[in-house]
């Protein structure tokens, strides 16, 4: 899968670098903007609904398994048929999964609609960073700088989720009518439309929107016709060469692995939050309100992150120091909550609050630099793959992480465990980090 060296050919089709740039950026935010639509409202509106939490739990677990199924599947697909075709039909995915999930009440719909999401998640991992590497790929060769584009659509993707927390959160209480919160919308649409079910409607409106901005501007060499023979014996091909690649290929390994150390500080913090902010504010509802406000802070920093990673790479010379950097930041982040979990007092909720948010911001300068390495170790026919192969190492690394954190008793321990994962993810780069030399690095190219 590492690509021999190529000159860039003297007349590429598609859009240039800079247009590349533009479309990928816009792709990720429509992309992620529904999500954060969703993730404030989508468990209360299942109980609203008349779903237990053991039953809303499934549910979730529905999407959380058939996403991890598909994972591989779904990047060799993208490698053989092509990224718009696949990316479109996430969004397809997508807008039946929210409709379903906003109109449904029986859970079997719910169920259905969330494992229909799941698949749409799958399909939509690696296509549209893979389309833009590729088309930048075509136009400045295989050495091209690629790690700004990467981290503004980073920045794109977690600003969007950062907005969407805010609005889905706020357009509920917004629509409340009357003395009875929500009563007016009840009854015009006889119970089909709750308050909690128009930002996933919002959602559903903004996939419709990314379909048709997908379908119209992420053009690409024509490939040839896809036969069903054809398909089902390349996406098993595909996945065996990612896998491979991981397995044989050294810098590949360390970025699957630190792939999941981020998945395990991830885990922790999305488990442990929420109870904490809950015993700050005294209630469970009041709690949930600051954790929607602490997960639109978290994804901003996150975003922040992400643009600042340029300027991180350069001033660590080159990108196996930005990861080593910013994972040591994140390390910081978690083990200042950790250290103050049992602190009272405005000292300790400030070091706790600059501690969630230096974890993101640290993920969000990483996450570029990696996969500026990644895409610099394989070529188009195996670029969405790759990046299947490296989300599935976060979620499921992740999901272990998050079922140890889960039986450590409360207190510093939980975080501490995290904190420990992500600075072994860390010091993953530091002997890389010392063999490079920035001369090395500006390329963005790596050895295994």
């Amino acid at each position: 899968m590492t690509p021999a060296p190529e000159a860039a050919p003297a007349t590429a089709p598609g859009p240039d670098e800079r247009i590349a740039r533009r479309r990928f950026v816009t792709v990720s935010f429509l992309f992620w903007l529904p999500a954060g639509l969703t993730s404030a409202p989508m468990v209360l509106l299942f109980t609203e609904r008349g779903m237990a939490l053991a039953a809303v739990a499934s549910v979730f677990a529905a999407h959380a398994l058939t996403a991890a199924a598909l994972e591989l599947p779904t990047g060799g697909l993208s490698d053989v048929i092509g990224r718009r075709t696949v990316l479109a039909c996430a969004g397809v995915l997508n807008a039946c999964a929210l409709t379903l999930i906003a109109l449904g009440a029986a859970p079997w719909v719910l169920a259905l609609g969330m494992a229909l999401m799941g698949a749409g998640r799958a399909l939509s991992s690696g296509p549209a960073e893979a389309w833009y590497v590729d088309t930048v790929h075509a136009h400045a060769g295989p050495g091209a700088e690629i790690r700004t584009g990467l981290a503004r659509g980073g920045a794109a993707s977690s600003g969007a989720m950062a907005l969407g927390v805010l609005l889905g959160g706020a357009l509920p209480w917004l629509l409340g009518l009357g003395s009875d919160p929500g009563a007016g919308l009840r009854t015009l649409t006889s119970d089909l439309v709750l308050p909690l079910s128009v930002p996933v409607l919002l959602g559903v409106a903004v996939e419709i929107v990314f379909v048709l901005y997908v379908l119209t501007a992420l053009t690409e060499p024509p490939r040839p016709p896809a036969t069903l023979r054809g398909v089902l014996r390349g996406v098993p091909g595909a996945i065996a060469a990612g896998l491979r690649l991981g397995a044989r290929d050294t810098l590949v390994r360390r970025i699957l692995m630190t792939a999941g150390a981020a998945g395990t500080a991830l885990s922790a913090l999305e488990l442990l939050t929420p109870g904490r902010a809950a015993g700050l504010t005294g209630t469970a509802e009041s709690g949930a309100v600051l954790f929607a406000g602490l997960a639109a802070t978290g994804y901003a920093c996150s975003a922040l992150g992400s643009q600042l990673a340029p300027l991180v790479a350069r001033l660590a010379g080159n990108s196996e120091r930005a990861v080593l950097a910013s994972l040591g930041a994140s390390t910081a982040g978690l083990l200042a909550l950790g250290a103050t979990v049992s602190s009272a007092g405005a000292p300790a909720l400030t070091v706790a609050a600059a501690g969630y948010g230096l974890v993101y911001l640290g993920l969000g300068a990483a996450g570029p630099s990696e996969n500026d390495l990644l895409h610099h170790r394989v070529d188009a026919t195996g670029r969405s793959t790759a990046l299947s192969v490296q989300s599935l190492s976060l979620q499921l690394v992740g999901a272990a992480g998050g079922l140890a954190v889960g039986a450590l008793p409360a207190g510093p321990l939980p975080w501490l465990l995290g904190a420990v994962v992500l600075l072994a993810g860390a010091l993953l780069w530091s002997r890389r980090a010392a063999e490079t030399t920035p001369a090395g690095a500006a390329t963005g190219s790596g050895g295994g």
